[in-house]
């Protein structure tokens, strides 16, 4: 009898274990559907304004901390002089400058790794601009979620460049302010002969 208690107390710790693991990767969708939520609205079209995805308020709800320090950081340095905004020239979701109305876009929690859950976008950007495969592609972006004070949190935005390895948000962002706080040639001063 005893080991029938302990074989069911045992069976219902792991379901217990597995069901608060499906429900951070439940959970871990909320701050990527807000995210993924604006970016449909900026690509749709129409009247409607231009939604900053990493406006101060989102900075606090939905991105880890240090995400955004290191977004606070970059901005710092923006790409572009009339918004003096943004250190990003180009949309970091859909990873390129044009796109068209998204399409097919589907937001899919895989299972948690340690603190981590990856929640996969996944949409079509291109297909107004022809027929080609090309531009029939989905494209898949991966948000790294994690749980910071109780709630879940974006920790990362990972695309794939042309060349079809992974970029890190954070890292582009880190390399930015690096690259901006290094002394041009012009200010490094004269070799002295």
């Amino acid at each position: 009898m005893q080991k029938f208690a302990v074989s069911a107390l045992a069976f219902t710790l792991f379901q217990f274990s597995l069901g608060a693991q499906m429900a951070l990767a439940a959970d871990a969708t909320a701050p990527v559907k807000v995210i993924m939520d604006a970016t449909v609205s900026n690509w749709a079209g129409g009247d409607s304004d231009w939604q900053d995805i990493f406006d101060e308020s989102r900075l606090k709800e939905d991105y880890s901390k240090d995400f955004a320090a290191k977004y606070q950081a970059a901005a710092q340095f923006p790409a572009a002089d009339e918004d003096g905004i943004s250190p990003f020239d180009y949309d970091v979701i859909v990873n390129a400058q044009d796109a068209c109305p998204l399409e097919e876009v589907k937001l899919a929690a895989q299972p948690p790794k340690g603190n981590v859950t990856e929640v996969l976008a996944t949409f079509k950007k291109s297909t107004c601009m022809g027929t080609d495969a090309d531009y029939q592609k989905t494209t898949t972006v991966r948000f790294e979620v994690i749980q910071e004070a109780g709630r879940p949190v974006i920790d990362d935005i990972v695309t794939n460049d042309d060349n079809g390895s992974p970029s890190s948000l954070k890292s582009v962002m880190q390399d930015l302010v690096k690259q901006q706080q290094q002394p041009s040639d012009q200010q490094k001063p004269a070799n002295p002969q």
